[in-house]
C-alpha cells in the first residue's frame, strides 16, 4: 500500500480531517491498528451534583438559539458539558490546547482534560463524525507519544447532540 504521510510535508491535526483515506490506512502509517466496538468506558460510582441543572439549562436554551455553526454547537453544548466534566473530576479543562510532536503531529486540541492518570481528547465537529474520528485518533496519538502519558488515553468526537468514543492502548498500539 503507498505510504499516506509525505516525508518532508507538514501535516497539522486539521489535515488528518481532510483524507479521503479510511481511518485505519491513516493509523497505520502511525504504527496503530483500529477497530470498531462498543466500548466499556469506566463508570463513576459517585454523586454527580449539578447534573439535573445543567440538563434543564441546555434544554431551556435550545429553542432560543441556532446550532448550525461548529462554534454555535461549541457554546451551547459541549463546553458546558465539559466544564461539568472538569468540575467533578476536578481537573483542569483546556481550550485549544497547542501541541506539536512533529511536522506530522501538530495543531490544536478543541478541549483536554489531563489528570494524573487518563487523558480526555474531545474535538468538536460541525456534521461529519467519521473523519472527524479520524483526526481524534491522530490527536490521541500524539498525546501518547508523550514518555509520561497513561496507558489508556480517552477521546471522544461530537456533534454536540451526539458523542463517539475511543480508547488509545499505547501498549497495543491500538485505537478502539
Amino acid at each position: 500500500m503507498p505510504k499516506i504521510l509525505q516525508e518532508g510535508v507538514s501535516y497539522t491535526f486539521r489535515s488528518y480531517f481532510s483524507f479521503p483515506q479510511d481511518t485505519d490506512e491513516i493509523l497505520a502509517e502511525f504504527g496503530y491498528s483500529y477497530t470498531k466496538a462498543r466500548l466499556q468506558l469506566p463508570l463513576s460510582q459517585r454523586s454527580l451534583p449539578g447534573l439535573d441543572t445543567l440538563k434543564s439549562q441546555i434544554e431551556e436554551t435550545l429553542p432560543y438559539v441556532q446550532l448550525t455553526s461548529e462554534s454555535a454547537k461549541r457554546d451551547v453544548l459541549i463546553a458546558p458539558v465539559l466544564m461539568r466534566v472538569a468540575t467533578l473530576s476536578q481537573q483542569t479543562l483546556w481550550f485549544e490546547y497547542p501541541l506539536k510532536v512533529n511536522d506530522w503531529l501538530q495543531g490544536n486540541l478543541d478541549y483536554l482534560i489531563r489528570s494524573r492518570q487518563p487523558i480526555i481528547v474531545v474535538e468538536a465537529k460541525r456534521d461529519d463524525l467519521t473523519r472527524g474520528f479520524t483526526q481524534l485518533a491522530v490527536e490521541m496519538i500524539a498525546l501518547a507519544m508523550d514518555e509520561t502519558a497513561p496507558n489508556l488515553i480517552y477521546g471522544a468526537v461530537t456533534i454536540g447532540n451526539l458523542w463517539i468514543f475511543g480508547i488509545l492502548n499505547r501498549e497495543a498500539k491500538s485505537i478502539t
